[in-house]
């Protein structure tokens, strides 16, 4: 990976792969090798996240948070209170501006895909430029299953002209709320690994959205689905929390194994 930049974007579960990533390639430790290089890319609409640069093989390796894949666009610019418009058919501000200077992106998205975190960050779904009149696309699993597909194809498209970028979808994180769901009390109280199965069977991906998008395309699957449902008990749980958090893993942990498979890929 000399002289090539690594991107995650996505979600919080995105950034989990990213830091464990940084923490695969440093131990933990802090070195004088690493560069904090985030101002490069302070000025890019909507970007937000971390950016390092291992000084020994000028490698970059960076987060870009994105929930969904959309592009966001304040609805009145002039109003500090405004709604974000979600353009569907439009991709994150940061992909569009540097994927010309990525080698590897990886991205997620699939937690946020809920009418009321889509209503909490206060954005409105858009496609054509307008807010989505059609009844089918209001739905919110078919909007995703939209974006999905849409960002897929653009990105099929872009590598048809990029022989050095290598682009994966990595599919859906499991969450294991037992007894309820993440706002009704759900929770995951063991502690014992893969009481559930240690073993995979299925040869189809779990996530059949996001195998289904890249089928026929350039952009590969990173199939993370299955294998970490095994690991109910790697969840952060209450460890550290208020709340049982069954949604993001304990590091170091689950998403080391999504980057020892990445590494294999590439």
């Amino acid at each position: 990976m000399k002289d090539k930049t690594i991107a995650f974007v996505g979600d919080s579960l995105s950034r989990e792969q990213f830091e464990s990533m940084m923490c695969m390639l440093t131990g933990g430790q802090e070195s004088s090798d690493i560069e904090d290089v985030q101002f490069l890319y302070t000025g890019e609409i909507h970007h937000a996240g971390w950016s390092y640069r291992f000084r020994s093989t000028n490698t970059t390796i960076l987060y870009s948070k994105s929930t969904r894949l959309c592009d966001l666009e304040p609805i009145n610019a002039t109003d500090p209170n405004t709604l974000n418009a979600m353009h569907l058919d439009r991709q994150p501000a940061f992909i569009r501006e540097n994927i010309d200077h990525l080698n590897v992106l990886v991205m997620n998205t699939a937690q946020h895909w809920r009418k009321t975190l889509v209503s909490w960050d206060n954005e409105v779904m858009y496609v054509n430029g307008a807010p989505v009149q059609d009844r089918n696309l209001k739905n919110i699993s078919n909007a995703m299953i939209f974006k999905v597909n849409n960002i897929v194809k653009w990105l099929d498209s872009k590598l048809a002209s990029n022989p050095n970028l290598q682009v994966f979808f990595r599919t859906k994180s499991p969450t294991h709320f037992f007894k309820g769901d993440w706002n009704t009390g759900g929770r995951c109280d063991n502690t014992i690994p893969m009481t559930r199965g240690s073993e995979v069977f299925e040869d189809e991906s779990s996530d059949k959205v996001v195998a289904a998008a890249v089928k026929g395309t350039r952009v590969k699957l990173l199939d993370i689905t299955a294998l970490s449902d095994l690991r109910d008990e790697a969840h952060n749980s209450y460890y550290g929390k208020k709340y049982p958090d069954c949604v993001h893993w304990c590091l170091p942990g689950v998403p080391d194994t999504w980057n020892e498979l990445l590494s294999a890929q590439l």
